[in-house]
């Protein structure tokens, strides 16, 4: 974790945590850095950032403000406008941009918002460049073999420019609906935009595709985006598919990178039963490369039995989808995901996608003819019981030998019918105990134990 960045970007609630100034001063740096770089090669072309936003009223805010210090540093800045964050990823690779910037707060409430940062392939930045944007902010910055207590403005015509690249998100679009190999025509299907990025793209694709296609939450105003919507409070879409009689309903959230289903029940089809279900479908066609599927550790143990059922291997990762997909990168794997609904499919995106996910779903209800429900119905999904304990040292609390071996009795008890997970978390002085298992006061019960002994070794924050 950074500073100011952590896994998924610089994230804060708006001018308070994030402000217009850090989003000029990202901006200032980006420009100039990209730049320099281009120079270093003897390459004197202004720098090309492309920059896409969701619907938050703050998101104009530092899209002006990173616009102004990229054009002060010499870049040219071209926007996508409201978009969503593989689009942004899709573009900055295919339109082979220096960079990509996405601000965006995901899934948070509107009056948080954030700046994730691409590199010129469509991925998450790396941890060099990310080192160096936290220096520049904190005015300490060490580059290309010297230390910089300011960075040059840009003059004259070396000024940069802006320019509206909506075209680019046009052409999103026509690369999502090349992705549709059945007609979805005689399918209803519902879709739920959180009042965010995907309002003015989703349904047209589904329309294109030829579903007959419901969608709620898609008026934003600037302060209702995730607002009892989207992918994070999925029961009003559960409601939606029932009462309409549709066939399938898909979940998006605020900046559409993550995509939750429910089936024709109105049941919840969350980012475990996308694995399985598309990993199955993969697997029966011969295309699973290395027949694996990558996970996190916090994906259902009800997932890992199915796919020893299925004959398919899974890899664990960190929580986060940027260790999922380093992982799938790393190890040539073409599907990984969060249980949360962050899916990736690596043959054709560097980011979790959630239309894309959604039409990666109807091809499997499609292609074999059957209902959603029946799709996920091998996968039983486990009773969990996760609860947080503020700790003095986490890590202390965690490795402790009393702890460690509590934690090693109760795997023991479990065996192969059930996990217990015990983690810090990367953000707060918090441990994580989680247990999976087929009775879910079996786990309230294998937690408890755990906690009193955390407790009873006086690690518990007071």
């Amino acid at each position: 974790m950074g500073r100011y960045f952590g896994t998924d970007g610089f994230r804060g609630e708006a001018n308070v945590g994030l402000t217009a100034d850090h989003a000029y001063t990202v901006g200032r740096f980006l420009g100039w850095y990209y730049g320099e770089l281009k120079r270093q090669k003897g390459d004197t072309s202004a720098p090309r950032v492309v920059i896409g936003k969701d619907t938050r009223r703050s998101s104009y805010m530092f899209e002006y403000s990173l616009v102004g210090g990229l054009v002060a540093s010499g870049a040219d800045a071209y926007l996508l406008h409201v978009t969503t964050t593989p689009s942004v990823a899709y573009v900055t690779r295919v339109d082979e941009f220096d960079c990509g910037v996405m601000i965006t707060a995901s899934h948070n409430p509107f009056y948080d918002n954030g700046i994730k940062l691409l590199n010129g392939n469509g991925e998450k930045m790396d941890e060099k460049t990310i080192g160096l944007v936290e220096d520049y902010i904190d005015g300490n910055l060490t580059a290309f073999g010297k230390k910089w207590d300011t960075i040059p403005f840009a003059t004259k015509d070396s000024i940069g420019c802006t320019v509206d690249y909506v075209s680019g998100r046009n052409r999103y679009v026509g690369y999502l609906i090349s992705l549709g190999l059945y007609s979805f025509k005689g399918m209803k299907v519902g879709l739920d935009c959180a009042n965010g990025a995907s309002w003015n793209i989703a349904k047209s694709v589904f329309d294109a595709l030829g579903a007959t296609t419901y969608v709620i939450n898609d008026e934003p105003n600037g302060t209702n985006i995730n607002n009892n919507a989207g992918s994070t409070h999925i029961e009003g879409l559960q409601k939606f598919v029932v009462e309409k009689g549709l066939d399938v309903g898909f979940a998006y959230d605020g900046d559409a990178d993550r995509c939750l289903c429910v089936d024709e029940k109105g049941n919840v089809v969350n980012g475990d039963h996308i694995l399985y279900v598309y990993g199955k479908y993969m697997k029966d066609k011969g295309e699973l490369v290395n027949n694996t599927v990558v996970t996190t550790v916090m994906s259902n143990f009800g997932l890992y039995k199915a796919f020893d059922e299925a004959g398919i291997d899974y890899a664990k990762t960190a929580v986060g989808d940027k260790y999922v997909y380093e992982y799938m990168t790393e190890n040539n794997c073409v599907i990984g995901g969060e249980q949360s609904g962050h899916i990736i499919f690596s043959k054709y995106a560097t980011t979790g996608d959630g239309i894309m996910t959604s039409i990666k779903m109807m091809e499997v209800m499609l292609a074999r003819k059957k209902k959603m429900s029946e799709l996920c119905s091998p996968l039983t999904i486990y009773p969990q019981v996760l609860e947080n304990i503020r700790v003095t040292d986490k890590t202390a609390a965690q490795n402790d030998p009393d702890v460690v071996a509590k934690v090693d009795a109760v795997a023991k008890d479990l065996g192969d019918s059930g996990r217990i997970l015990v983690r810090e978390s990367g953000t707060e002085p918090v441990v994580r105990v989680m247990v999976e298992a087929e009775d879910k006061e079996i786990c309230r019960n294998y937690v408890e134990s755990v906690i009193r002994v955390i407790k009873d070794k006086g690690y518990a924050a007071k």
